[in-house]
């Protein structure tokens, strides 16, 4: 058994040189072996056309915007347009089966013109007007972008408008000549994640140096922001810190400058519509001698908040199986998204002179997993609406609160569902805790192929939904699929999340073991036969399952994945995940996190099942370094591993669709190999070069 190695005695500390020539050089012989030993088959080439047609199929839903001005806004990629059109169109235009959109950027044309390697991130409208916009745009799928402000009704960018290079941006419109930006102002201005430290007050036409500061955070913050509220007579101006991943310090910022405290619990989300507070509280609040419970929201009039009034009204309350999961305006209504035992439900509640009425939201399958798709709170009270199902493709509804809904959009079948059933079921945990899962498949085939996965962090919720991409993949050729609901996400709330977070978090790791070992005890699948598969968060759930359950899988598939965590929050966006993991730096942290920590739990006295590793080099959020030198040791320790790092594609590991169907045919190809045959032929022991740790640990070596 190796020693637990320390970030002192990292020796592969030289694979997190981003660009430098050993590690460079070190990628390219790892994408070669793997692409050599996965792609040649005939199955291969059918995953990847398969998938493609997928991506790229006409039948795709264009899910739209609404931004005000009573068109429909849609990002559109296809074949023809891997870079994607951003586009509109009219609502009458929409409804057609064919609409014709009128196409505002045509991002590649616009890469070949400039000669960069576009990957569209978002854009911000300007409110009221609709006339200009603020676009991101990011060079190969990074998180950070490069803002330029567009003339809707020129189609073109604004020569001499804002601009802002590339960098962690955010804008926010305040009138046609004002923006607040939070951007890399130079030395200083980043907290210790990465992300802006300072927010300012940019007049058009003037340089960046003189916008004015109206917020500053602290180098520990996460990062601060400011915003502007523009509904006619409700004209407000925010600002806030982000202490950590959980909790915000926030204030309305008054035309002097001035700023009052919006005095709700710091970990709290919260927001304002029209004269309306809302308060979804993540611990528990005691306000006049009431408690209200984590997972409880909470609405009382926003001026009387701040002048002191803690009149509260109870919206909702959870249960032991309900939580909520969003909610959304309309004009004069409040959509409740909830979930039971992770089953959707949508409700409708309106103030009135008597409290809030609460009524169903019409239009709602029973059967299927419904969410609100699109509102305009600014104007009116209709909504998207779509429906899916694990083996349901998606419908989109349009309906107007207290009327009727009409269908919309149909999506088509991307696979054969016929045979295939989906049943819900129930794990006992270590401590005995109830935890769901779904599996997909044919119920009366023989125990075969399963396909596990899972996230467990953040409060992030894993609902049902419709995946092409899964159904063409695996299911079609006879693989069950499971989905773990695992504590750490939000399918039961605040406190199902806080059970698994820091200290807590094997617990997350314990409920995915059960459910992978009661799939067994059904006679669903085998540990031989028995893959996991997860990206981010979901990759450290994966390279734990790796590392510290290998009995119970046969095949493992990590994709972006945070993989050292003793040097986690040294890395890019790190620092910004200390609340939901824990400080390394700090004795009493580190001695839990190591106990799970994938990249220094690496044995070579026990047996690993095959893994696949897939990340990249323009993923600026986890650093590639983390799946680098996992590799690596696997490979010391002479486990079998498989190893590619796609040259750009941000955290998403892909930057266009021939990209995601290549990684995601890798990932299935690995996958049906390792777990059903032939055998593929283990790539070669590959002994990664040790270099010698720099005694300067704040930088590269």
């Amino acid at each position: 058994m190796a020693a637990l190695i320390d970030e002192g005695d990292d020796p592969y500390l030289w694979l997190e040189d981003l660009d430098g020539a050993d590690s460079a050089g070190w990628v390219r012989d790892c994408n070669a072996e793997t692409i050599a030993a996965l792609t040649g088959s005939e199955r291969f080439t059918a995953l990847r056309t398969e998938i493609r047609q997928v991506l790229d199929a006409d039948g795709r839903i264009p899910y739209p915007r609404w931004r005000g001005d009573h068109l429909c806004y849609d990002f559109w990629t296809d074949a023809a347009h891997p870079r994607g059109l951003w586009r509109r169109t009219t609502l009458d235009q929409y409804r057609r089966p064919e609409p014709g959109w009128d196409v505002l950027i045509d991002l590649d044309a616009l890469a070949v013109e400039e000669g960069e390697n576009w990957v569209w991130q978002q854009v911000t409208v300007l409110r009221p007007g609709y006339q200009r916009c603020l676009i991101s745009l990011s060079r190969g799928g990074a998180d950070a972008v490069v803002v330029r402000e567009f003339d809707l009704a020129r189609r073109a960018f604004v020569e001499d408008g804002f601009s802002l290079p590339e960098a962690k941006s955010t804008v926010c419109w305040i009138d046609f000549d004002h923006i607040y930006v939070a951007t890399d102002f130079g030395s200083g201005s980043l907290t210790t994640s990465g992300y802006p430290r300072v927010v300012k007050r940019w007049r058009r036409g003037t340089p960046l140096t003189e916008a004015a500061v109206v917020h500053e955070g602290r180098p520990d913050d996460i990062g601060v922001y400011a915003s502007h509220d523009p509904t006619p007579g409700f004209e407000r101006d925010f600002v806030g810190r982000s202490l950590d991943f959980y909790r915000t310090e926030n204030y309305l910022l008054t035309d002097a400058g001035e700023r009052t405290r919006i005095d709700v619990p710091e970990d709290a989300r919260w927001d304002v519509h029209r004269e309306w507070l809302l308060v979804r509280l993540r611990s528990s609040w005691t306000v006049d001698g009431m408690t209200h419970p984590a997972g409880a929201l909470l609405a009382t009039r926003f001026d009387a908040f701040l002048a002191g009034g803690r009149e509260l009204t109870v919206l909702f309350r959870p249960d032991s199986r309900t939580t909520l999961s969003y909610h959304v305006w309309t004009r004069h209504h409040l959509i409740l998204a909830t979930l039971v035992d992770v089953r959707s439900r949508l409700e409708v509640l309106t103030p009135d002179r008597t409290g809030w009425r609460r009524e169903p939201l019409t239009g709602v399958p029973e059967s299927e997993h419904s969410q609100i798709v699109e509102t305009d709170p600014d104007h009116g009270d209709d909504y998207l609406l779509a429906a899916e199902g694990f083996l349901q493709p998606s419908t989109l509804r349009l309906g107007r609160v207290g009327g009727t809904t009409e269908t919309v959009k149909r999506e088509p079948a991307y696979f054969d569902a016929v045979g295939l059933t989906v049943r819900q079921f129930f794990a006992a945990s270590a401590d005995g805790t109830r935890v769901p899962y779904f599996v997909v498949g044919n119920p009366g085939g023989p125990g075969g192929p399963t396909l596990l996965t899972g996230y467990g962090g953040y409060e992030h919720s894993m609902t049902a939904g419709y995946d092409g991409v899964i159904g063409r993949g695996w299911l079609a050729r006879g693989g069950t699929y499971v989905v773990a609901n695992i504590r750490g996400g939000g399918e039961y709330g605040p406190e199902w999340h806080r059970a698994a977070i820091r200290e807590n978090r094997l617990r997350a790791y314990q409920d995915f073991a059960a459910v992978a070992a009661d799939l067994v005890t059904r006679g669903i699948t085998t540990p031989e036969q028995l893959g996991v598969e997860g990206g981010s968060n979901g990759g450290l759930l994966a390279g734990v399952m790796l590392t510290r359950y290998p009995e119970l899988f046969g095949a493992v598939v990590a994709q972006v994945p945070v993989l050292d965590m003793r040097r986690y929050h040294r890395l890019l966006a790190g620092a910004s995940w200390i609340a939901e993991y824990g400080d390394p730096d700090r004795e009493e942290d580190w001695a839990y996190l190591r106990e799970y920590s994938p990249y220094h739990n690496v044995r070579g006295d026990r047996r690993f099942p095959p893994v696949l590793l897939i990340t990249s080099t323009r993923d600026d959020r986890v650093h590639p370094g983390h799946a680098r030198k996992m590799a690596a040791r696997l490979r010391e320790h002479g486990h079998q591993v498989a190893y590619y790092e796609n040259v750009e594609g941000g955290h998403g590991a892909a930057a266009n669709n021939e990209q995601s169907a290549f990684i995601w045919a890798l990932a299935f190809e690995f996958l049906w190999r390792t777990l059903v045959g032939p055998a593929w032929q283990p790539l070669p022991r590959q002994a990664s070069p040790v270099r010698e740790v720099s005694s300067d640990r704040s930088v590269l070596p």
